[in-house]
């Protein structure tokens, strides 16, 4: 009799995770599914339109190009208009590379593409980093069986970095690159974050834990690559436009985008008490630095990228001073990390919903809007309980592995 009553408790107890497994498999498909088809669907009207390109971010990089083609100013806000608007943008909208002067060499490239050529070709080359990235953090984790990895290939702000053209993926691959290659190669690891340096707002907790870390661990051919790609960077960024550099810093002086609002908590808080005092914005950023350096303190001597770097890169993100929703792309490794070490199935279903509504946010909402204030505070918040529920299990097992005496 007992042990009929345990077949039909572990009867019970597969049947219900047969259901968790189906459910999460559902909503995987049903997110990845919706948003792959709709990038799908952008990128093969790209070739044929006329103005698609027109609209997006990407426009404002070949405008950059056209300028240093033309030994012109990058930052010159007139001529860069005038160029947007020949390619169809809004004249009130105009775009200007806001990237620091690192990105430079990359805008040349576009100009000298031409505008078509580059649109038809960013847009896929950057489906392809996510791919590459999402794979390589797969396979960190021992390729584990599922399909898990698939909420990273369609993670809304990645397919937005895609569809506006942006470089925000750029940060992601060179984040995976390092965590792919600190331990085997260094150097080259070291190098691969010069592509963090185009957006470095999105990664100062990060970057304090990163020095920290280097001198702990001794790794100085981590730092060497990165100070030698910032070195070779800097110089053919002064190549190309000798003065890029003093431009740079007089548009960022003179221009009204430092006092612009973006999604970010640090925004929020400086426009709330003076929206004229930019440096409130850093607040969130400082608190957030000094607690991933006393984190990563506690943690130095077991120090894991890929485990213990995941909590900082998110809380990065919720504190930064500026940003978009498209920036948090670099939050692809630290939630399939979250992904991949859980066995909550229902947990998994969460993140696939939570990934679905921003999908058909951006359908409702502006991107200035502060509607997407929620997401960086929500993706930390599924991480953290992901890791708790994986935590427990953990010691389920532990507990019942222990022989009874």
């Amino acid at each position: 009799m007992l042990h009929r009553i345990t077949l039909m408790a572990n009867s019970a107890e597969h049947s219900t995770a047969r259901q968790k497994f189906d459910l999460a498999d559902v909503s995987i498909a049903l997110v990845a599914g919706f948003g792959l088809s709709i990038t799908a669907l952008f990128l093969c009207v790209l070739p044929f339109s006329h103005d698609v390109y027109g609209s997006r971010d990407f426009v404002s990089y070949w405008a950059t190009g056209q300028q240093l083609l033309q030994h012109r100013n990058p930052y010159n806000m007139d001529e860069i208009a005038a160029l947007e608007h020949a390619a169809h943008l809004d004249p009130r909208a105009t775009l200007i590379m806001r990237n620091l002067p690192f990105a430079l060499p990359l805008a040349y490239v576009f100009g000298v593409l031409g505008l078509r050529l580059a649109a038809i070709l960013w847009s896929p080359f950057l489906l392809g980093c996510l791919i590459v990235c999402v794979l390589l953090v797969r396979r960190l984790h021992g390729s584990p069986p599922g399909y898990a990895h698939w909420l990273g290939l369609a993670f809304f702000p990645a397919l937005l970095c895609i569809t506006m053209g942006q470089t925000s993926i750029l940060l992601l691959l060179g984040l995976v690159l390092f965590l792919t290659w600190h331990k085997s190669h260094p150097f080259a690891a070291g190098a691969a974050l010069w592509l963090c340096i185009l957006k470095p707002h999105i990664f100062l907790p990060f970057a304090v834990v990163l020095l920290a870390w280097i001198f702990v661990s001794r790794s100085y051919r981590v730092l060497g690559g990165a100070v030698v790609a910032g070195a070779i960077g800097a110089a053919i960024t002064t190549v190309l436009d000798p003065q890029a550099w003093s431009q740079y810093a007089f548009y960022m002086r003179t221009s009204s985008i430092t006092h612009e609002f973006t999604p970010c908590w640090g925004d929020l808080l400086r426009d709330k008490i003076n929206p004229a005092a930019q440096w409130l914005a850093y607040i969130p950023a400082i608190i957030g630095c000094i607690w991933a350096l006393a984190y990563f303190w506690r943690r130095r001597r077991i120090w894991n990228w890929l485990e213990h770097g995941s909590p900082i890169i998110l809380v990065s993100l919720l504190v930064a001073p500026f940003g978009w929703i498209f920036d948090q792309s670099v939050a692809i490794p630290a939630l399939l990390h979250g992904a991949f070490v859980l066995r909550s199935r229902i947990l998994i279903t969460i993140l696939a919903g939570l990934i679905l509504i921003t999908d058909f946010q951006i359908y409702f909402v502006q991107l200035t809007s502060p509607m997407w204030l929620w997401t960086a505070p929500a993706w930390l918040a599924w991480y953290a309980c992901a890791r708790n529920s994986a935590r427990k299990a953990e010691a389920t097992q532990i507990v019942s592995a222990v022989p009874l005496s």
